[in-house]
This record gives structure tokens, C-alpha cells and sequence, in this order.
């Protein structure tokens, strides 16, 4: 037979193949090997079809004997590893060896030593090896999984171990010519792709009383649940509960548990963790569960006890997330909650008897492990009466207190800081759900009393090192952060006991002291842990003075100042990420139900300018704000003396408060897609208010009770909030506005109308749409209002036209009067520069400076009179001697005159009555002298 036809015969007759392989290989024949060959490894090639051939006759009398003889060849043959193109053919006669175990036990020892060379490294011939042989290679390797039915304890061991040594791969004893090891994640894969994980879960059916073989079992899948594409099929083989139900049974050694928690750890980690969860919660795997905690508790006291009770505990714990889970009817919950419990709340019960907590890591996180189940059960509230007889409240309520030095005995303080923490961080979850709980053991003055010690000056070194001490090192910040979400949560229920207590204790008043001392307190490393606790006092505040004046009025002037204080935050913070949106939030929550409906604080807040704090904030265009300012803007308009205030108010480019609320109304309807004209106008008058939501969504019948898109559409946006600000301001007052603004002021001033005229319109599309036909009165009233309301449109579109139209007219009429101002500018330069050329022609031409001589002289006689009136005096209009080329003109600057010109301060200073000297020059002192023959002139003034 040729080696082609070998090939092909070998290919056709692969037994137990799940996928058949068109790879085409050559199967080597018989040849000879010299001692320099065997001595490099080479192995002797073998004619694998023979022995398959030879594996499947029956019959002959001494055909058992060949038949263990050519297998026995076969296995000294590869010795140094398994080719990946003789695989398929090597499991094939392994199937064989393993059929016959049954009526022919001797054929137990060769199957067992074909699983030893199992375990040795796979050989490729080519690089592509790997890939040509990859189907082959994976329904081999699942072959093992199937091998499990086979009753030998021996040959379910090997294959266990053939499985482990999949993930601790070796190099080939020796090297072989022409061959290299195939990767060393590649079994692993193809393990996978064969699905031998999902078999070997099934194998563990068979191996109930069989320890042994379970823990090797178990061995193997721990090193196969590594992967993710196991462990899915390990969850469709219900491995979890099929694990879980067996944790119990006998082992001395130990392993069956901490190999069964590994293997359920990773398939939590790398499988569908609801799926794993449902396979967990039934009664069987939960008492499996509870048995192996309790023995763990009462009887572990090593290191691996410890930690193994630790890693039941949290797989315990998130099966208690499943609210079908049956903790409470096997016993469970109460045995947990009592664990949880007994360290700080004496029990008499045996099971925690002589019971008691170490300093141990172990026993500090299944403590903080206890912590986080009680949260769990507090969920589903059939548990609450558990936790109430297990006086869970109480026990946590023994950390909520000043740390004592010289008294804590269990823990370091380290580890009490953070068990305190955890167990603050418990209450708030847990206290809401058992408020009687609460208030019997004096829940708020707890919690008050520990603020206090918080904000005092004490020496305390805080050591920060949890999850919830995070931003808490060096101070009692984090006890401060965990203190103030417990009172938030209790405040936030609403319930007039607690809120009345609160207040009776001076609550108020205190949480104010606390936040002016964290102004001053915190650095920029705590900022962002201040931030939150600020935010939580002026929350819990909100909580406290909603709907009661009388604690609005203890909130008062101090209270107004914090929230000042916060208002005027840099608005650059508010992009930084570090709480300042929440704080400011926070703040404008306050306002709305510390300060709103308290005249003395609203008149306060006026007076320290908070309406243009307000203003300013919703300058800044942030849509996440305005919504809630302008809510609190209606609110305050009601008071008289607000509107002044809003309207003095000027932001930027001196932009007033009322152009500021029409600007946020023409972007919030662009944004709703409103359809308006480039200049703001009306479109359709039929609906003026529609949004394009609105135009999307067709008008449906609903119920009475059932508010309509019309409806829904006044509080899903702002206009209603900017209109019933602009109402109260008066809309015929509004400062600052321009022509576009007095456009949108048209649309916003009819906004009530035109929403009315919307809901009608809905009203009679309804009835259309339900065939109903309203009397003739009804029908005539409806159709009068909707045609009332498109009037009202065309009438504002009208008046929107024709301001329109008036501002154009004022825009031209401006445009003349600068093109005037502009001509005149011009004018007045080329008369000046006329006037220029005329003096420089007077000053360079003697003939035009004569000229322009008799023409001023001209001038000035026709403007005298003909005849001098009696007792005139005369005055000169020219200076003798006067050596210019211009006319002088009737102004004389002195830019100083001498003290010894003029003799001192108590000289005679009539120097206007003295003669100037001829010479000219400075002035001198000199004698009067009466001029002969000279009219007598007026001293000019």
C-alpha cells in the first residue's frame, strides 16, 4: 500500500473523531535507524495503521499477545513527544486499549502508559502544523473527558494529571530532528475548543464515594476554570451547584474545600455571575454553605482556616444578593446576623460560646466582611425582623463614640478606625429600614454627640488607610463625611419624630457651626472631602426647614451667610470636578427651603445682594443651573422689594436681567426646535409654541388623570419659569432691551394664551380622534376659543412685523446721521485746510497780506456804528508798532510773572494802572507817567 493510500485509509477509519479531518499527512513506514540517529533522538517510525488494523481483529488465539506487543512498540516510539499529524491516530488506538479493559484487563497498563505520553510536549513538523491539525488536536484532547466513564482509579488519576500538565509544560527530554514543540498554551486552546472541561464536571457524577479520584478531579478543573471559556462551560455543566452540594462530604486532607471554593471563586470571576448565583440559591447548596461557615467559625483557628472561612463568607454573601435565595428558611440569616452581633451585643447562644475575635487579618476582614452582609439582608425586607431581635442597631451603634484610649482591646486603633467607619457607613444603609430601632437607642443624640467630637479641637491622629477613610488622614474628616450620610439618610425619610428630635437637640444651629469651621479648617488636599460634607450639612438642612417657618427662622442671618458664601464661589471651580457642582446644588436646595417663605431671611438675602449672586450664576448659561434658579427666582419675585433688585441688577456689556431671561428663552427654544424666522418671528400662528417633540408625537387619547404632551411640555422646559418672572417684573417696565428682545417679549407676554389655546386644540383633536360629537353649543364655544387663540397669533405676528419694520426705518434713519456726521467732519477738514493755504498765502505774499489788511479793515468800519453815542469810550482795534503778519487776537497768556516784577507779596500790585515800558519785554516797575494827548482808554476785563 503506498503511503498516499495509507493516509487515506487512516483518515476514513478514525474512530471516536467528533470532527473529520480532510488533512492530508503521510504515515511513515518501517525503516532502519542507526546508532548515530537514536543517539540525536531520532525515533523509529512506525506504521500506525497496522497496530489500528491489528487493535480492531478478533478471533486469533494469540492476537491479544501482538496486540500488546505493537502497542507496547508504539509507546517506546514516542517517548520524546506526540507529533500533532500521528495524534488522532495515537488517541484512536488509545480508545481501542481502553474498550477492551473490560473482558481484557492486561490492556489496562498500555492504555495507561498512552495517557502518560499524553502529558509530554506536542511536535510540529511545520509552523502550520498547529493550525492543519487543530481539529484533530481538539477532539483528542476531549477524548479524555470521555475516558472518566471508564471504572479504573488509575487511569482517571493519569488523566487528571495528563490535564495539570497542560499548564506546567516541559521541554522534550530530548531534541528530535526535523520536529519543534508546539506552543505551550496551545493544548490549553485546544482544550477548549474540545470542551474537555465540560466533560470532566460530568465526570464527577461518577466519583461520589471516590475521594481520591475527586480531588484529583478537582485539581484539574481548578487549573481549567483559569479560563474563561471553560468556566462558561463548566456553568452550562452546573458545575457551581454540583460543587457547592458536596463541600461537606469527608476529607481528612482538607483539599475538597479549598479546591471547590477556588473553583467556585473563578467561575464568580470569569462566568455569568447571575447565572452562578441562581445555580447557588437553592436549599441544598446554601445548608452546604451554612455547615461549612459554622465549622469554620467555631472550629478553625489556623491561617488557612481563617482565610477559607473568609472566602465562604463572601461567596455566602453575594448568593444573599439573590432575594429568591432561602437564607432565612435554612437558618442562615439569623446565624450570620448572630456572628455579626455577639462581639458587641452579649448572646447566650451556644453556638457562639467562648467565641471571640482576634487582632488577626483574618478575623479584621470577616468582620468588615459581616459588615457588608447586613447591608445585603437589609434589601429584602423579610429579614428586617431578624435584624430587629438580632439588635443589629445597637451594635453598631457601639462605634459611634469618641475612641476611648487604654479600652480597646480586639483591635488597633487602625483597624477600630476603620471598623468604626464601616460601621457608620452600615447604619446609613441599614437605619432607614428600623427607624423605632433607631430612636429607642437614641439614635440622633448618638450621632449629634459624635459630630461634636468631630468638630471639637482634640488630639486625634486619624490614619486614613480604608476605602472609607479616603481624604481623612491626620484628621476626623472621614468620621465627620460617614456621621453626616447617616443623618442625611434618616432626614430624607421624612419622618417629623426624627426631624422634630433633631431639632429639639439644637440640630440646626450645630450643622451650621460645623460648616463655618470647615471654611477655615480644610486645605486644597481636603478639598474635595469638605466639599462633600458641606454639601451633606446644607442637605440635611433643606431636609429640616422644608415646610416649617419657625426652623427656617432658626436657620436665620447665620444660615443666609453660609449660603452666601458658597454663592460666591469662583465659577471657574465649578469645572473642576471636585464637588463643586454638588455643593452648589446643595446650596440653591437650601435656598429654596431654608430661606423661601421667611421674610427676615428673604429680606436679608436682598439686602446682602443675593438676587444678583443668583443672577450671576445664571449668567454663566449653565443648563444644569438655570432651571432651579429660575424656579427660585419665581419664588422670590413675590416679595415686593425683589424686583428693584432684578432690575438694578448688570451682568456683562451692561447687560440687564430682563434681556438675560430673553436670551435664555430664545435658546431654550431653539433647542426644542420652536420654529421661528431669522428674526425671531412667529411662523405658524396655529401653533406658536409647538417644539419639535411636539410635531413629532401624535395627539392619542388618555385618560383624565393622564396630563398631555401640552401639559407635560410646561415643566419639561423653562418658559413657564421665565414668563412668571418676567409677569412679576411688569412687562411694560422691562430696562435694557433691545428690538430683538422686544420681538420675543411679544411671544413671551402671550405665552399663557397661546399654551391655553394649545390645550384646546388637543382637547378637540381627542374628540375627533375618539368620534365624538359635542352639542351644537359646546361645538360653536370650542371652535370660537381655538380660532380666538390663532387670533391672538396673528395678532402678535402682526405687532411682531411692524417693530420689526420700525426698527429697519431707525436703523436707516441712524445710518443718515452718521453718513451727516461723517460729511460734516469732512467739511470742517477742508475748510481748516482752506484756511491753512489762506495763511500761508498772507504770510509769503505782501500783495495778499495787503489784501486781506484792507479787507478786515473793511470789516470793522462797516461794523461801527455812524454816529458815536454820547459819554462812549473808544478802544483801538490795532496795537501801534505791532510787528506781526496775523491779526492779534484779544487773549494774552502769561505763563509767569517774577516775584521781583512784581515786589513781593505785599507790594502794590495795580499793575494794570501802570504804563507798559516801550521797550517791551518783561514787565518792570516803573513811575506813572500821565500821557499827553492820549484818549483815555477802559482797562480791558
Amino acid at each position: 500500500m503506498s503511503t498516499a493510500e495509507a493516509a487515506a485509509t487512516a483518515q476514513a477509519r478514525a474512530p471516536g473523531s467528533r470532527i473529520k479531518s480532510s488533512s492530508p499527512r503521510q504515515i511513515p513506514v518501517v525503516g532502519v535507524v542507526t546508532e548515530d540517529e537514536e543517539a540525536q533522538g531520532v525515533s523509529e517510525p512506525m506504521d500506525l495503521n497496522r497496530v489500528i488494523k491489528l487493535l480492531e481483529e478478533t478471533g486469533k488465539d494469540d492476537l491479544e499477545e501482538k496486540q500488546l506487543i505493537s502497542v507496547k512498540k508504539m509507546v517506546q516510539c514516542y517517548q520524546n513527544g506526540l507529533p500533532l499529524r500521528d495524534l488522532a491516530q495515537i488517541f484512536k488506538i488509545l480508545n481501542l486499549c481502553t474498550g477492551k479493559i473490560k473482558k481484557q484487563p492486561h490492556f489496562l497498563e498500555p492504555a495507561y502508559n498512552i495517557l502518560k505520553l499524553c502529558g509530554l510536549p506536542f511536535l510540529k513538523k511545520k509552523v502550520s502544523d498547529e493550525i492543519t491539525y487543530a481539529e484533530d488536536t481538539a477532539n483528542s484532547i476531549a477524548l479524555l473527558g470521555d475516558l472518566m466513564i471508564i471504572p479504573s482509579s488509575e487511569l482517571r488519576i493519569q488523566i487528571c494529571k495528563c490535564i495539570i500538565d497542560f499548564y506546567h509544560a516541559e521541554p522534550p527530554k530530548k531534541h528530535i530532528t526535523g520536529y519543534q514543540q508546539a506552543s505551550s498554551s496551545y493544548k490549553i486552546k485546544m482544550a477548549e475548543v474540545g470542551g474537555l472541561a465540560k466533560t470532566m464536571v460530568q465526570s464527577l457524577a461518577l466519583l461520589e464515594n471516590q475521594l481520591v479520584e475527586k480531588l484529583w478531579v478537582l485539581k484539574a478543573l481548578q487549573h481549567l476554570s483559569a479560563s474563561e471559556v471553560n468556566c462558561t462551560l463548566m456553568v452550562k455543566a452546573q458545575a457551581a451547584s454540583g460543587i457547592c452540594a458536596h463541600l461537606n462530604d469527608p476529607d481528612p486532607s482538607g483539599q475538597l474545600l479549598f479546591r471547590s471554593s477556588e473553583i467556585l471563586w473563578n467561575l464568580l470571576e470569569k462566568s455569568s455571575k447571575e447565572e452562578i448565583i441562581q445555580q447557588l440559591s437553592n436549599l441544598e447548596c446554601l445548608l452546604a454553605l451554612k455547615k461549612v461557615l459554622k465549622n469554620l467559625f467555631t472550629r478553625g483557628l489556623s491561617h488557612y482556616d481563617r482565610q477559607l472561612r473568609n472566602d465562604i463568607l463572601v461567596i455566602t454573601t453575594i448568593i444573599s444578593q439573590n432575594p429568591g435565595a432561602p437564607m432565612i428558611e435554612c437558618g442562615f440569616t439569623r446565624d450570620l446576623i448572630l456572628f455579626a452581633t455577639f462581639n458587641e451585643v452579649k448572646s447566650q447562644n451556644p453556638l457562639v460560646k467562648g467565641l471571640k475575635f482576634s487582632n488577626s487579618y483574618e478575623d479584621f476582614e470577616l468582620k468588615k466582611l459581616l459588615f457588608n452582609i447586613i447591608v445585603t439582608f437589609y434589601k429584602d425586607l423579610s429579614t428586617i425582623q431578624l435584624l430587629i431581635d438580632g439588635k443589629v442597631i445597637l451594635a453598631l451603634f457601639t462605634y459611634v463614640k469618641k475612641p476611648e484610649k487604654h479600652k480597646i482591646v480586639e483591635w488597633s486603633a487602625a483597624q477600630y478606625e476603620e471598623l468604626q467607619l464601616h460601621a457608620i457607613a452600615t447604619l446609613s444603609s441599614v437605619a432607614p429600614f428600623l427607624i423605632d430601632e433607631y430612636m429607642l437607642y437614641q439614635g440622633n443624640a448618638h450621632v449629634l454627640a459624635f459630630l461634636e467630637w468631630c468638630d471639637s479641637e482634640d488630639s486625634f491622629f486619624s490614619h486614613g488607610n480604608s476605602f472609607h477613610g479616603t481624604g481623612g488622614r491626620g484628621n476626623k474628616f472621614a468620621q465627620m463625611r460617614y456621621s453626616l450620610r447617616l443623618l442625611r439618610a434618616m432626614v430624607y425619610l421624612e419622618h417629623e419624630t426624627i426631624n422634630k428630635d433633631l431639632c429639639e437637640k439644637r440640630a440646626i444651629q450645630q450643622l451650621i457651626g460645623i460648616f463655618k469651621n470647615t471654611i477655615s479648617k480644610y486645605n486644597d488636599k481636603e478639598e474635595a472631602i469638605v466639599l462633600e460634607i458641606q454639601s451633606d450639612i446644607l442637605l440635611i438642612l433643606s431636609g429640616l426647614c422644608e415646610h416649617h417657618i419657625p426652623r427656617k427662622e432658626i436657620f436665620g442671618t447665620e444660615g443666609v451667610d453660609i449660603i452666601l458664601h458658597v454663592m460666591k464661589t469662583d465659577p471657574k471651580k465649578l469645572q473642576s470636578g471636585l464637588g463643586y457642582n454638588v455643593l452648589l446644588f446643595s446650596t440653591l436646595d437650601s435656598i429654596w427651603c431654608c430661606i423661601l417663605g421667611c421674610y427676615p431671611s428673604e429680606d436679608y438675602f436682598l439686602e446682602k445682594e443675593g438676587i444678583f449672586l443668583l443672577l450671576d450664576l445664571m449668567a454663566l448659561n449653565q443648563k444644569k443651573f438655570c432651571n432651579l434658579i429660575l424656579g427660585i427666582m419665581v419664588e422670590f419675585c413675590d416679595n415686593p422689594k425683589t424686583a428693584a433688585h432684578v432690575n438694578a441688577w448688570r451682568g456683562k456689556k451692561d447687560q440687564t436681567a430682563a434681556s438675560l431671561l430673553i436670551k435664555l428663552w430664545r435658546k431654550e427654544e431653539k433647542e426644542l426646535g420652536v420654529k421661528r424666522d431669522k428674526h425671531g418671528k412667529i411662523v405658524d400662528t396655529k401653533k406658536p409654541l409647538f417644539t419639535s417633540f411636539q410635531e413629532e408625537q401624535k395627539i392619542t387619547p388618555l385618560p383624565a388623570n393622564c396630563p398631555t404632551i401640552a401639559v407635560m411640555d410646561v415643566a419639561e422646559n423653562i418658559r413657564a419659569k421665565i414668563y412668571a418672572v418676567l409677569g412679576k417684573l411688569d412687562f411694560e417696565n422691562l430696562p435694557g432691551l433691545s428690538a430683538e428682545d422686544f420681538v420675543t417679549l411679544c411671544i413671551i407676554h402671550r405665552y399663557l394664551d397661546f399654551k391655553i389655546g394649545e390645550i384646546w386644540n388637543e382637547i378637540y383633536e381627542e374628540i375627533k380622534l375618539e368620534n365624538l360629537r359635542p352639542v351644537t353649543t359646546d361645538k360653536k364655544i370650542l371652535e370660537s376659543i381655538i380660532t380666538a387663540s390663532e387670533n391672538i397669533g396673528k395678532m402678535v405676528a402682526s405687532l411682531q412685523s411692524e417693530m420689526i419694520e420700525s426698527q429697519a426705518r431707525q436703523d436707516v434713519q441712524n445710518e443718515q446721521k452718521v453718513y451727516t456726521k461723517v460729511q460734516a467732519t469732512h467739511k470742517q477738514r477742508e475748510l481748516a485746510n482752506k484756511s491753512w493755504e489762506n495763511f500761508l498765502a498772507r504770510t509769503s505774499n505782501v500783495k495778499t497780506l495787503k489784501k486781506a489788511k484792507r479787507l478786515q479793515e473793511k470789516g470793522i468800519e462797516s461794523s461801527r456804528y455812524s454816529e458815536r453815542p454820547p459819554n462812549a469810550i473808544f478802544h483801538r482795534t490795532d496795537i501801534e508798532g505791532l510787528n506781526t503778519t496775523v491779526p492779534s487776537g484779544g487773549v494774552v497768556t502769561v505763563e509767569s510773572t517774577p516775584a521781583r516784577l512784581v515786589g513781593g507779596p505785599l507790594a502794590d500790585t495795580d499793575i494794570a494802572l501802570k504804563k507798559l515800558p516801550i521797550r517791551g519785554g518783561a514787565l518792570q516797575r516803573v513811575k506813572a507817567v500821565k500821557t499827553v494827548n492820549e484818549p483815555e482808554k477802559s482797562v480791558p476785563t
